[in-house]
C-alpha cells in the first residue's frame, strides 16, 4: 500500500519514486534542523548533526550512501592526523579522485537528466567540506602575516575531534545540496561563540520570518518549474521540428530551456536556505550592530534569483549563482594558484572553471559549459573596460554599453547552459550548431578585440584640498 501511495504521489507531480523519497527527506531537513536548537550540550549537538544527516541519507539513498560518504571523510581526517603539512593537498586530490570515480561508476549525470537520483550530489558537497577543513588545518601551521584575509578567518589551529568532524560533515541542513560552510563557523555556531554568542540582551536573532520567506520562495519556484518543464523539454533539441524553426525561435527556445531548468535549482537552494536559517547556522550578523534589530542570513544564501536573471555582467553570475560553491572555488582554487605579487588572469579563471566542471562530473557538456563560462566572463570584463573608458559626458553611450553587456550575458549564458543540461557531446554540438555557435563566436571575438583595442579607464581628476 505504501509503495502504491508513493507511486501515485510521484506520478501526480511527474517524478520517480526515488526522487519523491529524496524530496520528502530533503524537505524534512527543515524540521530536523529546527530540532537541533533544542538539543542540550555541545556533544549532543555534534552527535545529533551527524546522526540526523546519516539517517536522512539512509532513507533517501540507502545504506551504501553512508559508506560512500565515509571514504572522503576518512581521507580528510587521516591526512590531518598523519601529515599536517600536506593534508590539504592530499585531501584535495584523493577526495576529487574518489568523487570522479563515483561520477563515472554511477553515471550520475545521466541519472539526474532522466529524472533519477543518487547520493553523488550529497557526495559533491561533502567533498568540498572535507577539502576546506584539511586546507584550513594546514593553514593553521602558517604564519598569520603571510595569509590572506579569508585564510586568517577560516584557519584551524587545532585539529577537530572526530565527533566534531562527523557533525560538520553530515550536518543535515547542508548535507544534501549545500550550502558549503567552514568548519570554524560550524564550531562557533555549535559552541555559541563569535557572532552566535548570546548578546547582552539575552536572546539571539529570530529565524522564523526569514525561514518562512525561503519556504514561500521554494514553493513558487517549484510551481513555476512544474508548469514550465512540460512545455520546454530538452529532447526538443534533437527533434525534426526544432530544425524547421528559424534562428530567433531556436535561440528563444534555448533561453526558455535554460530559464526553466534554473527554477529547479532555485527550489532546491531555497529549501536548503530554510534549513540552514532555522537551525541558526545561517546567521551572518546584524545590519546594525548597535541596535541589533535586523539580522542577516547571508551564510544560508546560495542564489539571488533576480541577480541571476537580471545580471548586468557575466562577472556577476558567480556572485549570485551557487554562491557558496563559488566562494569555495575562489578561496581554495582561484586565489591559491595566483603567484604572490601577481594579478589573476584568464589562466586562473579557466583553471577554476575546469575544477568546477570536474566536480560536477566528467561529461562533455559540463566541460564545454565551464570553458564557455570562462570565455563569457572574460568577454564581459572587456565590455566593462570599454564602458569605463568612456568619459562621463558620454552618459548615453555608457548606458548603452551597460545594455550591451546585459544582452551579451543573457545570450552567452543561456546558449552555454544547454551543454550543462543535455550533457552529451552530440546533443550539445547539435544545439550550438543550430544557432551557428553564436555563444562561442561572440565571446572569442570580444576577447580578441580587447587585445586589438586596449583601453584604460577614465579616472576623474581629484581636486586638491585648499
Amino acid at each position: 500500500m505504501e509503495s502504491f501511495d508513493m507511486s501515485s504521489m510521484a506520478a501526480s507531480i511527474g517524478v520517480s519514486v526515488a526522487v519523491l523519497r529524496f524530496l520528502l527527506c530533503f524537505v524534512a531537513t527543515i524540521p530536523v534542523s529546527f530540532a537541533w536548537r533544542f538539543v542540550p550540550s555541545r556533544l549532543g549537538k555534534h552527535v545529533y548533526s551527524a546522526a540526523s544527516g546519516a539517517f536522512l541519507s539512509y532513507l533517501s539513498f540507502g545504506f551504501s550512501s553512508n559508506l560512500h560518504f565515509l571514504v572522503p571523510m576518512t581521507i580528510g581526517y587521516a591526512s590531518m592526523a598523519i601529515y599536517r603539512p600536506m593534508c590539504g593537498f592530499v585531501t584535495f586530490f584523493l577526495g576529487f579522485a574518489y568523487l570522479i570515480g563515483c561520477h563515472v561508476f554511477y553515471m550520475s549525470g545521466d541519472a539526474w537528466k532522466e529524472g533519477g537520483i543518487d547520493s553523488t550530489g550529497a557526495l559533491m558537497v561533502l567533498t568540498l567540506k572535507v577539502i576546506s577543513c584539511s586546507i584550513n588545518y594546514n593553514d593553521g601551521m602558517l604564519k598569520e602575516e603571510t595569509l590572506r584575509e579569508a585564510q586568517k578567518k577560516n584557519r584551524l589551529v587545532r585539529m577537530p575531534s572526530l565527533i566534531e568532524y562527523f557533525g560538520y560533515c553530515l550536518c543535515c541542513g547542508s548535507h544534501f545540496a549545500g550550502p558549503v560552510f567552514e568548519m570554524k563557523d560550524y564550531l562557533e555556531w555549535t559552541e555559541e561563540k563569535g557572532i552566535w554568542a548570546v548578546s547582552g540582551k539575552g536572546k539571539g536573532p529570530s529565524p522564523y520570518g526569514a525561514t518562512l520567506r525561503a519556504i514561500l520562495q521554494a514553493g513558487i519556484c517549484m510551481a513555476l518549474y512544474l508548469y514550465l518543464v512540460p512545455q520546454f523539454p530538452l529532447t526538443r533539441f534533437t527533434e525534426p521540428v526544432y530544425e524547421e524553426w528559424g534562428f530567433w525561435r531556436r535561440f528563444g527556445y534555448q533561453y526558455m530551456a535554460g530559464f526553466t531548468a534554473r527554477w529547479k535549482y532555485y527550489f532546491i537552494w531555497s529549501i536548503s536556505e530554510a534549513s540552514i536559517i532555522i537551525s541558526g547556522l545561517g546567521f551572518s550578523g546584524w545590519t546594525d550592530e548597535n541596535t541589533q534589530t535586523k539580522a542577516k542570513w547571508d551564510r544560508a544564501k546560495n542564489v539571488d534569483i533576480l541577480g541571476v536573471e537580471l545580471a548586468k555582467s557575466a562577472v556577476q553570475i558567480p556572485l549570485v549563482w551557487n554562491i557558496q560553491v563559488s566562494t569555495w572555488l575562489r578561496h581554495y582554487v582561484y586565489e591559491r594558484i595566483v603567484k604572490p605579487g601577481k594579478k589573476a588572469g584568464f589562466f586562473q579563471l579557466l583553471a577554476t572553471q575546469t575544477v568546477s566542471a570536474v566536480w560536477h562530473g566528467l561529461y562533455p557538456g559540463y566541460i564545454i559549459f565551464f570553458v564557455q563560462s570562462a570565455l563569457m566572463i572574460d568577454g564581459s570584463k572587456a565590455i566593462y573596460r570599454w564602458q569605463q573608458a568612456m568619459p562621463p559626458k558620454m552618459a548615453m553611450l555608457r548606458n548603452f554599453m551597460v545594455f550591451i553587456n546585459f544582452f551579451y550575458t543573457v545570450l552567452v549564458l543561456n546558449y552555454s547552459s544547454v551543454g550543462f543540461m543535455v550533457l552529451s557531446l552530440h546533443e550539445t554540438l547539435v544545439a550550438y550548431k543550430s544557432v551557428y555557435f553564436i555563444g562561442t563566436v561572440v565571446p572569442v571575438v570580444v576577447i580578441l578585440l580587447s587585445y586589438l583595442v586596449p583601453v584604460k579607464p577614465v579616472r576623474p581628476k581629484t581636486r586638491k584640498e585648499e
